[in-house]
């Protein structure tokens, strides 16, 4: 079925839109995720906010209202089944999962204990599964949803002190283009975005030196950090109708980051 320019040119304004539907966010109070809330609730979702205190998700909520935006805040233990029932159960119609929360153990994998690979791949890989297949659930039952997760460019390249990290990260691009392809039939769309390196509270101690903050500005095709807000647009593609025939994907917001393979440039 073909449209007229006129009728694409109409249609643009409300593919964005996300007003009736539930959407949930976990990791509400961090940098990225509050960024990200701001951008559900302003194109109209019924936006619940959630991370793992009742302080951080207080602390999202509030800041939501400052910009004059709605929301409501529950606290939830990713790491916890219990707690991931029970959101599910209170919650069961959202229609939009956003999940972006993920540790990172910054050692060589000689040092690692098994410690820090068990906490890496439950926050990664296990919790952010089982989050996101509860909600899938509910979303197959109705014929509709969209769940959007994080991944990294460290699923496609790796650096010393990250190979866990990295190793996390792919997995979970496999995971979830997998659950994509499972529940795609049931009208759920599943997808990834895929950073750079972010500017935020979490990279605070990487900036805190200017030989590192120029190595990544440099490794960017656009010589500089991403910023929370560069990933509001790609995230809003996702959840909305504007990206009604994309799923299984894990969309590179990184910059050309993994384009090349080094400092690339033309003097």
């Amino acid at each position: 079925m073909t449209t007229t320019a006129t009728e694409i040119k109409s249609s643009l304004g409300s593919l964005f839109d996300l007003t009736g539907r539930k959407a949930l966010i976990v990791g509400a109070g961090g940098g990225l995720g509050l960024e990200l809330s701001k951008g559900l609730a302003a194109f109209g979702a019924e936006l619940i906010c959630s991370d793992r205190t009742a302080e951080l998700t207080d602390a999202a909520v509030a800041a939501l209202a400052a910009d004059g935006l709605a929301s409501t805040g529950v606290a939830l233990d990713m790491t916890s089944s219990d707690d991931i029932d029970r959101l599910v159960a209170a919650h069961p119609d959202v229609e939009v999962l956003v999940i972006t929360p993920a540790v990172l153990v910054r050692k060589t994998l000689l040092d690692h204990s098994e410690a820090d690979i068990d906490f890496q791949m439950d926050m990664n890989i296990k919790y952010t599964l089982l989050l996101a297949r509860a909600f899938g659930a509910k979303m197959a039952e109705r014929g509709k949803g969209s769940i959007i997760t994080f991944s990294s460019v460290r699923a496609s390249v790796v650096e010393p002190g990250s190979g866990m990290y990295a190793a996390t990260k792919a997995a979970l691009v496999q995971l979830m283009r997998t659950l994509a392809v499972e529940l795609g039939p049931q009208g759920v769309r599943v997808n990834l975005i895929a950073p750079s390196p972010v500017a935020t509270p979490l990279t605070a101690d990487v900036r805190s030196k200017q030989e590192w903050v120029d190595i990544v500005a440099n490794r960017s095709m656009l010589r500089r950090w991403a910023e929370p807000r560069d990933f509001v647009g790609p995230m809003l593609l996702l959840a909305s109708d504007a990206g009604a025939f994309v799923t299984a994907s894990n969309v590179m917001v990184d910059g050309g980051w993994t384009a090349t393979d080094g400092l690339a440039r033309i003097e």
